[in-house]
């Protein structure tokens, strides 16, 4: 019996198939990279932190003492909650102002409302630092009698 013209184009195309599959695997058998050598595999990290493929130089090398190593958080220092500074600038009109810390010489926003006695324009005054949703503010101000 003969084949028909499809059925040769169909085995055709079968055994193009297998060849190209073939070559595929023979072709990963010879560009295999198993076996490298060990140098050719390694990375190392600069100083910077950048990898690079030369080992570092020994030579600028810094010893480091473990004890100096900190794991964790850093420890939060317990602040002093009473401070003192000097009214900068106040408008009583409008209610508020603002102090000048005498430690940080950061100027503070207060509210007239925050005030134990009547103060005025470069009046001393002592006060608790408080975080607020817009920044820090002063807070429970007193006078300081002269």
């Amino acid at each position: 019996m003969s084949e028909s013209f499809s059925k040769k184009e169909n085995q055709k195309k079968r055994a193009k198939k297998k060849q190209d599959k073939a070559q595929k695997i023979e072709e990963r058998k010879t560009n295999n990279n198993k076996g490298k050598a060990m140098e050719d595999m390694m990375a190392y990290i600069d100083e910077n932190g950048n990898l690079t493929s030369t080992p570092p130089d020994m030579r600028n090398r810094k010893e480091i003492n473990p004890d100096d190593i900190r794991l964790g958080a850093a420890a939060i220092i317990e602040e002093d909650p009473q401070r003192s500074g000097i009214v900068a600038v106040y408008n009583e009109a409008k209610g508020f102002g603002f102090i000048t810390d005498d430690e940080t010489r950061e100027d503070l926003f207060f509210h007239s409302s925050q005030l134990a006695q009547p103060v005025k324009q470069r009046d001393r005054v002592t006060f608790e630092k408080e975080k607020t949703a817009r920044g820090f503010s002063a807070v429970r101000i007193n006078k300081v009698s002269k």
